[in-house]
């Protein structure tokens, strides 16, 4: 049974700080991941116009987001000049590979995609995807192989880019098991291997989950392997800071129920990719996330 897990790395001070103390507690476990990176800027105050969004206030009420990001943080890209992570932190980007996790691609600007993408068109998605493609091999001397859309937005455009730039899966969408997309009847020859959990975010603070019982709580989601495993998405500015004792509370669960840790690339391996079932990608809502995210949909019949 393989539970993969999947670093979504959303900012400078996550990069700086909750990176180094991921890699350094998933060597003390002897278990794998794969981190993806924001490679430009870090606009992390211009979220605030999100602030409109059904869910949002709500959401920040829930996960303190001050204590989480801090208060520095939340000024970039308007009162602060926003930090360029990859031309600052390339050596801890580097760091990651060396010590031999999985590295790919999150985005270039964190805000700029989870905020336009979906409603943009195929000149401004391939412009963000390039630029943050060229940064990667800039950074680390090859291709990235793997993508994980910021937050789990994406439109048709860039699901026919992963295709051409040569991803040999991504981890855009939320669903229940790996499949091959389809976007309005078009496949898109490029595996998604979706997040299949809630994130830690998403449950404390709803439902009568608190900081006490959501480690219990998402143990008893895995308790019962699924087919496919899992897909697990955590967050730097999250569990590798203010929420890493219940972080480690749930690699020791896993590892209990008999879970293998792995990248992306390990879960990826261990598929049938030939018998992947075709499903649609849907924009939907989830509880506990603000607005729509690319879901997996209906399975195609064709």
């Amino acid at each position: 049974m393989k539970l993969a897990l999947k670093i979504d790395v959303d900012t400078y001070r996550g990069t700086l700080e909750g990176v180094p103390r991921l890699v350094d507690l998933l060597q003390r476990h002897n278990v794998q991941a794969t981190f993806l990176f924001s490679l430009g800027p870090d606009h992390t105050g211009r979220a605030i116009k999100r602030v409109f969004r059904p869910g949002f206030l709500g959401k920040v009420r829930r996960t303190s987001v001050t204590s989480h990001y801090g208060f520095k943080t939340l000024l970039y890209g308007t009162l602060l000049p926003g930090p360029d992570i990859g031309r600052r932190c390339a050596d801890v980007l580097r760091g990651v590979r060396d010590a031999g996790f999985e590295v790919g691609i999150h985005c270039y600007d964190h805000v700029r995609w989870q905020d336009h993408v979906a409603d943009a068109n195929a000149e401004w998605t391939a412009t963000e995807m390039r630029k943050a493609a060229e940064r990667f091999s800039e950074i680390f001397g090859e291709p990235a192989r793997v993508h994980g859309a910021a937050g789990w937005q994406m439109n048709q455009h860039a699901l026919r880019l992963e295709q051409r730039m040569g991803f040999r899966y991504c981890s855009d969408t939320r669903g229940s098991t790996p499949f091959i997309p389809i976007w309005n009847a078009e496949i898109i020859a490029c595996p998604q291997l979706p997040t299949t959990l809630p994130t830690l975010d998403e449950l404390i603070g709803a439902n009568s989950v608190t900081e006490n019982n959501v480690v219990s709580h998402l143990l008893k989601m895995t308790e019962n392997p699924a087919p496919t495993g899992h897909v697990y998405t955590l967050h730097a500015e999250l569990e590798g800071m203010k929420l890493a004792p219940l972080f480690e509370q749930l690699l020791e669960g896993w590892k209990a129920q008999g879970y293998t840790l792995a990248t992306l690339a390990e879960y990826f391996s261990a598929l049938d990719s030939a018998q992947l079932p075709h499903h649609e990608v849907v924009m939907a809502t989830l509880p506990g996330r603000s607005g729509t995210l690319a879901c997996q949909g209906p399975k195609f019949l064709a």
